[in-house]
């Protein structure tokens, strides 16, 4: 019989797995990364968007939003227009084309997550909140900056299916 520390790691690594799976699985049925299929949701939410005020939606940094917004627009998923009164300020939109990749695109594991946590009891969604929180202080890995979104790199660093990464 395993001891409480085994099957905790044994937990910790099932959730890397399946974030893993999920990420490939977007990639492979849409070429993107869960970033920039976050990217596209929230564009067809929220309609044209300043670029700032995109990166606070989905909680990185201006200049990735920048580098991701390159690559949606290098294959027309969304499109670019400076402001008229000031030209500093980019407005951001999602394409027709934008559009049919997200709907054709898998569900993002933090979907399922969302619906699922979201059913759960308050005092068990607390606790879960509270165990995770443990749990990133004890990989002293409070100060690395993470946005609500399950995914595991670039496009380019994606495991293999061959692999057990």
């Amino acid at each position: 019989m395993q001891d409480q520390t085994e099957t905790a790691l044994v937990a910790l690594r099932r959730i890397l797995k399946a974030t893993a799976n999920n990420v490939r699985t977007v990639a492979h049925k849409t070429g993107l990364t869960a970033s920039q299929l976050l990217v596209l949701q929230v564009l067809k939410t929220r309609g044209e968007t300043l670029t700032g005020d995109l990166a606070r939606a989905v909680d990185l940094k201006q200049a990735t939003i920048s580098i991701l917004l390159d690559k949606l627009q290098e294959r027309g998923l969304v499109s670019r227009k400076r402001g008229e009164s000031d030209r500093r300020r980019v407005w951001v939109c999602i394409t027709d084309t934008g559009k049919k990749v997200l709907e054709d695109a898998p569900d993002l594991l933090q979907e399922t997550f969302r619906s699922r946590f979201r059913s759960l009891a308050d005092w068990e969604q607390a606790s879960l909140v509270a165990a995770l929180l443990r749990v990133v202080s004890l990989l002293d890995a409070e100060e690395i900056e993470a946005s609500p979104l399950l995914d595991v790199g670039g496009i380019n660093d994606l495991p293999t299916s061959s692999g057990n990464r």
